[in-house]
């Protein structure tokens, strides 16, 4: 087993690690990125065959390389988003080290830093960033027994239809995964049920924009919290054969039956809310209100952008939702198949620290945590709307580095000494020999307001 010092430790070598590398490399700073399989490996194998990212390759990247393989306004596969982040980690000399499960880090008594033991031994360091992002539990609710015969799987464990038995599936869970993974199976065949919930349902497009274009010009990746109770609404939009703007509407004129909630299963049968009208009704304000502030922006900027008065009709509410099906025999139904598109919990079981609150939830202030030197990084709302988005996480990944950097200058200080540094001050100079300039900052536009 070894023993290894580094100044800052990145767990995870995902978007949020290779991002977290690139701002400490700039900055001089000594690290180590430590991930327990292949770089973006939850790219490769915690996601359905057909995926791709829900935004456009202009957009959903790191300022620093732009895809090579992918159209502008096209949507990235899963395999070239985790090809993308392997060749980036690979330009910026990021020292990841795979294969190394972290399996705790624990404070040091009595002298500064950390101690973290791994899968191939320990690691001494002064600041670690917990860059694993938030989606490392998946979340199955209790509701259907493993003896109801059924096979039950999390969408993180879909592939597609053909691992599926035969017969009817259903899905429950509307966001993104949910939409998705619905209309796939019903593409390939299968009679489909789908669960929705309370969501957003923004344009996939608008007067000749992406929907991340006008999050951007609105300012509403900027966000800093999410309305009162919306932590955790989802959101239905894809980037799924070409882009589309999400239609329950059209989902079950195309055959997928929809239903409220679900709630509770006895004796063979299934429970929903009667909530599914309501439920697609704010899903349909959220639209409608995002096509309003669009138009008003318009107007207000004289730009040339197309009309597009039919974004603004809704087909006719289905037999499914004026009628709602409130209790599903499963058998008489056909189906065979549960996935619950549910999302997940996050798990820092390994972060043996003082930084979370009494539900186990990280302390923060933009990913400065309340444990001195230690960090996180990658989770939703981490700063901004944006911040577990591509993009976003490289902002944030910014931020951390520059304080990092303030708080190494603190330690530097000798008492006396007339040239001890300023706070900020670099203590080496920024960005390694021979790195290529970055390319322009993909949101520039898009926050500035720009057309």
């Amino acid at each position: 087993m070894s023993h290894d010092e580094t100044e800052v430790l990145v767990v995870g070598a995902g978007q949020a690690g290779v991002a977290m590398s690139e701002h400490l490399g700039a900055r001089g700073i000594p690290h180590l990125v430590l991930e327990r399989d292949r770089i973006a490996q939850s790219w490769r194998t915690r996601r359905w065959d057909s995926l791709v990212a829900n935004g456009p390759a202009w957009h959903d990247r790191f300022p620093g390389m732009r895809f090579d393989d992918v159209d502008p306004d096209g949507f990235a596969s899963k395999e070239q988003v985790a090809d993308y982040f392997a060749a980036y980690a690979a330009k910026i000399d990021a020292p990841v080290r795979c294969g190394v499960d972290v399996r705790s880090v624990r404070k040091n008594i009595g002298r500064p830093g950390f101690r973290v033991e791994t899968s191939e031994g320990t690691v001494d360091a002064r600041y670690v960033v917990a860059a694993t992002g938030p989606f490392q539990t998946p979340v199955i609710p209790p509701v259907v027994p493993e003896t109801a015969g059924l096979a039950q799987l999390h969408s993180s464990s879909y592939r597609n239809p053909r691992q599926l038995p035969e017969g009817a599936v259903l899905v429950v869970g509307a966001g993104s995964s949910g939409v998705q993974i619905a209309d796939e199976l019903q593409r390939s065949g299968r009679k489909v049920h789908l669960s929705v919930g309370p969501h957003d349902r923004p344009p996939r497009r608008y007067r000749g924009r992406d929907f991340c274009w006008w999050l951007g010009v609105l300012n509403k990746w900027d966000a800093a919290a999410p309305p009162r109770g919306a932590e955790h609404v989802t959101i239905a939009v894809s980037g799924a054969r070409g882009g589309r703007t999400v239609d329950f509407r059209a989902l079950a004129a195309d055959g997928i039956t929809l239903h409220g909630v679900t709630r509770t299963f006895a004796d063979g049968r299934l429970h929903f809310a009667d909530d599914l009208r309501r439920n697609i009704a704010d899903g349909d304000a959220t639209y409608m209100a995002m096509l309003d502030e669009a138009d008003a922006y318009i107007a207000r900027n004289g730009l040339d952008l197309p009309e597009e008065p039919q974004a603004r009709t809704f087909g006719p509410d289905p037999g499914c939702v004026t009628a709602p099906i409130l209790e599903l025999d499963l058998a008489e139904a056909g189906i065979t198949s549960i996935i619950w598109a549910t999302g997940f919990r996050s798990d820092f079981g390994w972060l043996q620290v003082d930084a979370f609150d009494g539900d186990g939830r990280p302390q923060h202030t933009r990913g400065v945590s309340a444990e001195p030197g230690v960090y996180f990084l990658g989770l939703p709302w981490l700063s901004r709307r944006g911040s577990s988005f591509i993009w976003g996480v490289w902002h944030d990944a910014a931020y951390v580095a520059e304080h990092i950097s303030i708080q190494r200058t603190y330690l530097a200080y000798a008492a006396g000494e007339p040239d001890a540094p300023a706070p900020g001050a670099a203590a080496s100079p920024p960005g390694r020999p021979g790195r290529p300039a970055p390319d322009p900052d993909p949101t520039a536009a898009t926050t500035t307001g720009a057309a």
